[in-house]
């Protein structure tokens, strides 16, 4: 059966799917041991629930519990309460809160790896820098209560209140003598938030990146490592290469993460990124060609999904969770394709037409005749006719 999809000039182009399944390995549930490795995690909305796109979030909390057993299975750590999951973006605080406690409990059960998101998302008006640091220490009491690992995420409220580099030193200092663990620090850029802008006290990134090395430099037993995403593979090579000895680097970078994770002869990447909660199984059956000391063969496993996670990434890059709960809705994780904010309306039918033809051509769907299936059901609510 050809499928007709749509292009982005009005015209169809013909497809052929896929027939029959991949032969990917099952997920063995070891944790991987050559690269930490952790998948940013999307939410499944209730798709009943009677919400509008500015209520709080309404989320199927058995489907999106169940989708993160699924990244455990593979080995793969849960970066949760993060940008994939729409936090900032439908997503408020309250809803993330609950998500925290719900997966980390989750994952006391199954053995699994979890780190999560504390930032100032609370704060819905203009605040000065100790209402900020108050909303940060909230978070990070939170995630701690519940055992899970701290990822301090870059906060709006911050970018919005701080005046100098200072003011991020002192903030983020104070944080950093109040955890309790060693934590993970967020630098996202303004590709995935324009409100992160001139993040650090400067919208000059070397300026930046000296005062973001400063603060770790400051307290190297606070930090176990950075999660960088600014979708420029040299700087983050530059900036790995100067963090203090035992300080991890986990890129961030959606576009260039198969060499940045497979690294050179002065060092390499671990991983903290969005489009592994898609490639799940792809990408812990390459980590694991990589803890068999055998780099070639994780390049051509991981290698040709770049050109899928461009796509998904491409500009405006924050509405990257479109694709990503598309594609889970066609390889069965959720029974429908419904987002919290409305949001699977913010990328166009062309787009997820070829988000589909680069998953399947992959091999990504576990039945390929059902994401055939649901796919034509979208192309019939576009009034595409086969």
């Amino acid at each position: 059966m050809t499928l007709l999809l749509p292009r982005v000039d009005g015209t169809t182009r013909p497809y052929e799917p896929r027939r029959a399944p991949s032969q990917a390995p099952p997920g063995s549930g070891a944790p991987l041991a050559s690269r930490k490795v952790f998948s940013a995690a999307h939410v499944v909305a209730d798709p009943y629930a009677d919400v509008s796109p500015d209520s709080p979030a309404a989320v199927d909390w058995d489907a999106t519990l169940a989708f993160r057993r699924h990244l455990w299975a593979q080995g793969l750590g849960v970066a949760e309460a993060m940008d994939t999951a729409q936090r900032g973006m439908g997503l408020d605080w309250t809803g993330a809160a609950e998500l925290i406690r719900r997966s980390a409990a989750e994952a006391k059960s199954a053995g699994g790896a979890i780190a999560c998101g504390a930032g100032t998302d609370q704060l819905t008006t203009p605040a000065d820098l100790p209402t900020v640091r108050a909303a940060y220490e909230e978070q990070l009491a939170l995630v701690e209560s519940t055992g899970a690992q701290v990822i301090l995420m870059a906060s709006r409220a911050l970018a919005a209140t701080a005046t100098s580099p200072d003011d991020y030193a002192e903030t983020y200092g104070h944080l950093l003598r109040q955890a309790s663990e060693p934590v993970i620090l967020h630098w996202l850029g303004p590709m995935f938030d324009p409100a992160l802008t001139g993040y650090w006290g400067s919208e000059d990134l070397d300026e930046a990146t000296e005062t973001f090395l400063d603060v770790i430099s400051a307290h190297p037993d606070k930090v176990d490592g950075i999660k960088i995403s600014l979708l420029d593979p040299g700087r983050e090579i530059a900036l790995r290469r100067r963090l203090p000895n035992g300080v991890r680097c986990y890129t961030g970078d959606d576009f260039n993460y198969p060499e940045l994770i497979a690294g050179d002869e002065q060092g390499f990447s671990h991983a903290l990124l969005g489009i592994f909660d898609p490639l799940a199984p792809l990408a812990a059956d390459a980590v694991r060609a990589l803890d068999m000391g055998d780099t070639k063969a994780f390049r051509a496993r991981l290698d040709p999904t770049v050109e899928l996670s461009r796509h998904l990434f491409q500009p405006p890059t924050r509405f990257y969770k479109t694709g990503v709960v598309f594609l889970a809705w066609l390889a069965g994780h959720q029974t429908h394709f419904t987002m919290v904010g409305g949001l699977q309306s913010a990328r166009s039918l062309p787009h997820l037409c070829h988000a589909y033809e680069l998953a399947d051509g992959l091999g990504l769907f576990p039945d390929p005749l059902l994401a055939e299936c649901r796919m034509k059901s979208l192309l019939a609510t576009y009034g595409v006719d086969q």
